[in-house]
């Protein structure tokens, strides 16, 4: 087997809330070939495996049993099918705000909106990221994948990945898929989004039509907002925004006139940073953790903090907003195991 196993692997470098956490066995991924590999090294231990990209939006415990494996599978092919769109073709493994910067140079647009979103491609389709008014599955044509059940390599159309807000095939059957490859459609005439408030309120109308500000605009926004995972520890918005009916939201904003809330196919989007922060969360410390004090929606590792500790700071938002509101809050991020 040409797999290298490491044991007693420490994977704090590898999860951006910076735990500690070790990988009984830890195995990088290069190619499809070597999934092969894997899986026929799985069914003779019998280990469990957990599948990481750039350890984005997962918590870990201090232990992580059987065989943690990192994708590195990289490449970019892209097809020009027409005057106008673009597919593009992405290894798993690719940095995702590096490869959007990438594709805005060559004057390739769709994904600017979704720009300085931490972790790897491969992971985009798993939660359906989204930011600033774009979903990322409004972009995805197909998925590879390598199917564990299967046990063959074989493309998902954008229906069949039965995408969800933050959500996706992929995510509900945990476990079944590797995703290897992520083809998008894209434009090489600019179609900016701009109708989420940010961008609105802060670009020129001229502006608006610019991918390249809408990308600036965004990436200075985050900046502002989110904390730099490379300085302070943690995995992005915490919790999802809640989705409520339009008789609850009317209910709400009638209590709290300055409810900020978007309209949602499914009635109105909360926003899950305006109920924490004002709930009085915003800048607080539990043990080691903490709420950032710029985003509420960011839980963050001071230093030390571990999954029971976060475990405890996220149970208690949660609580707390769901007696001032009466709504549920759900975190984003996976927990392994």
């Amino acid at each position: 087997m040409s797999l290298e196993f490491h044991d007693l692997f420490s994977l704090k470098a590898m999860n951006t809330l910076g735990f500690d956490a070790v990988a009984e066995r830890f195995v990088q991924i290069q190619s499809p070939g070597e999934v092969e590999e894997l899986h026929a090294e799985l069914k003779r231990s019998g280990d469990p495996l957990l599948l990481i990209g750039g350890g984005s939006n997962l918590v870990l415990a201090a232990q992580i049993p059987g065989i943690v494996a990192q994708l590195t599978i990289r490449g970019c092919e892209i097809e020009t099918m027409d005057q106008d769109l673009v597919r593009v073709t992405l290894g798993g493994g690719e940095n995702w705000h590096a490869t959007v910067s990438s594709l805005l140079d060559q004057g390739i647009y769709g994904l600017e909106n979704l720009a300085l979103i931490p972790g790897n491609v491969g992971a985009a389709p798993v939660q359906n990221i989204g930011a600033y008014g774009v979903e990322v599955k409004d972009r995805i044509e197909a998925v590879e994948v390598y199917d564990w059940q299967e046990e063959r390599v074989y493309w998902l159309d954008n229906q069949a990945c039965e995408f969800g807000y933050r959500d996706s095939r992929f995510k509900r059957e945990g476990g079944r898929y590797l995703i290897l490859r992520v083809s998008f459609l894209l434009s090489r005439t600019p179609a900016t989004v701009t109708t989420y408030a940010p961008l609105n309120t802060e670009l020129s109308p001229n502006e608006q039509k610019d991918p390249r500000a809408v990308y600036r605009t965004v990436c200075r926004t985050r900046r502002d907002k989110l904390p730099d995972p490379e300085q302070i520890g943690n995995a992005g918005s915490f919790f999802k925004n809640p989705v409520v009916s339009q008789a609850d939201y009317e209910r709400l904003k009638a209590a709290y006139p300055g409810l900020v809330a978007y309209p949602d196919r499914a009635g109105f989007k909360l926003a899950a940073g305006w109920l924490i922060d004002h709930c009085g969360w915003k800048g607080r410390q539990m043990g080691n953790v903490g709420v950032h004090d710029r985003q509420a929606l960011v839980l963050v590792n001071l230093g030390g903090g571990d999954r029971g500790q976060l475990e405890r700071l996220a149970g208690a938002i949660q609580a707390d907003v769901r007696e001032t509101y009466g709504v549920e809050l759900e975190p984003e991020p996976k927990f392994y195991p």
